[in-house]
């Protein structure tokens, strides 16, 4: 198990003090902004979250339990933490907000918008997808000036292309289930975030995604150790 100290991140100056991104690893993610202590999706196989700060806001993107873990939960939620998950993650965790694809809400003075997160190509067996569409949350958070979107588990949705304003943009690139480095540069390319992180990616080979996005030069890709 790792603490905070062993971790990555980056520091980004916005209209409203500095944001700090910790890159946890997988789909887990921390923000330090104006005194605020916010975690996506933590998950315990990554850290040993009772050695990491705690959260005034949690976002949960989906159900699945990489993403929904009861026992990094319990390590950084204290009474005060506001808890902002889907309707599939609701009824298992106490004093939660429920946010629908779509909605608009203001969180800890944190504005957030859910975006669905679904897969078009990728199946499991019996042909459902891993991802229906309708329950699981993307989040675009805003940040002062700065917009930060994470798209969850999702391929490279017509909600996802059709995105303004994205300064940060974290994709997922894991195969079966989620994109192939061809879908993250077909998306990037449609809704252009200022930077692109690569999360979530597991054995796939981040170097294919900097090849295929070598000419837009106007998209920073910055490979971080989130696989």
């Amino acid at each position: 198990m790792t603490n905070t100290r062993e971790f990555e991140s980056d520091v980004f100056p916005t209209s409203e003090g500095d944001l700090t991104i910790t890159f946890i690893g997988h789909g887990s993610l921390m923000f330090d902004f104006n005194q605020l202590n916010i975690s996506v999706d933590p998950f315990s196989r990554l850290a040993d979250y009772s050695l990491l700060p705690k959260a005034d806001l949690i976002l949960l993107t989906h159900e699945h339990q990489d993403h929904l873990d009861p026992l990094a939960l319990a390590d950084i939620r204290t009474e005060k933490t506001e808890l902002v998950l889907t309707e599939t993650c609701a009824g298992q965790l106490p004093g939660e907000i429920i946010m629908h694809n779509g909605d608009q809400k203001i969180v800890c003075g944190i504005p957030i918008e859910a975006v669905p997160a679904y897969n078009l190509v990728h199946r499991r067996e019996n042909g459902q997808p891993f991802h229906p569409k309708g329950v699981g949350n993307g989040y675009v958070i805003t940040f002062g000036n700065i917009r930060v979107y994470i798209a969850a588990d999702t391929e490279n949705t017509p909600e996802m292309k059709a995105l303004t304003g994205i300064d940060i943009a974290f994709l997922p690139m894991n195969l079966p289930y989620t994109m192939t480095p061809e879908m993250v540069a077909d998306a990037a390319k449609a809704f252009r975030p200022r930077i692109l992180y690569p999360y979530h990616f597991g054995n796939t080979d981040t170097q294919k995604l900097l090849d295929l996005l070598r000419d837009a030069t106007d998209i920073e890709v910055r490979i971080r150790k989130m696989a």
